[in-house]
């Protein structure tokens, strides 16, 4: 799958937004700070997010970022494509009937990662904003052991 630091960035940067909100503008040197992220990198991405209207943004004294609408209403899904991060999984490019081969065939298992990237699709639009802000997402890293790929008993 690829998704870059800049759809990860801006996830992390929502959820910082979202959890030190409280009703007034966040600025963004603070959630650089407290992300560890660039600057200029998170004045981009708020860019493309004001763009794709999930933030709006306040000037002057005090002045910052807040969601435009409540975190329930913001899917994942939302802030990684507000950000122009396609979720893709194969190499092809996305909606080509081309496939990723010199001649343009598929390869075997394309569409096995094309459905994968479906399915990660269709997660990040089930989860909201206010789900990861909640810790309302369970992992699921406590369940294998190693590398064996065994389902530890429950």
């Amino acid at each position: 799958m690829k998704l870059s630091t800049k759809g990860r960035y801006a996830v992390m940067a929502m959820v910082d937004l979202t959890s030190h909100s409280h009703g007034n503008p966040v600025a963004l040197a603070d959630i650089a700070e407290r992300q560890e992220i660039s600057l200029s990198y998170l004045e981009q991405l708020f860019g493309k997010l004001r763009k794709g209207g999930l933030v709006k943004s306040v000037r002057g004294p005090g002045g910052g970022y807040l969601l435009s609408r409540p975190a329930t209403q913001m899917r994942i899904s939302d802030i990684i494509l507000a950000v122009d991060e396609p979720i893709q999984t194969t190499r092809c490019s996305p909606g080509s009937p081309a496939g990723c081969h010199h001649n343009k065939g598929r390869c075997l298992t394309h569409d096995l990662w094309e459905e994968l990237g479906n399915q990660i699709y269709l997660y990040l639009s089930a989860v909201s904003l206010a789900d990861v802000c909640e810790r309302r997402i369970l992992g699921s890293s406590g369940m294998f052991h190693g590398n064996t790929g065994t389902v530890a008993a429950q």
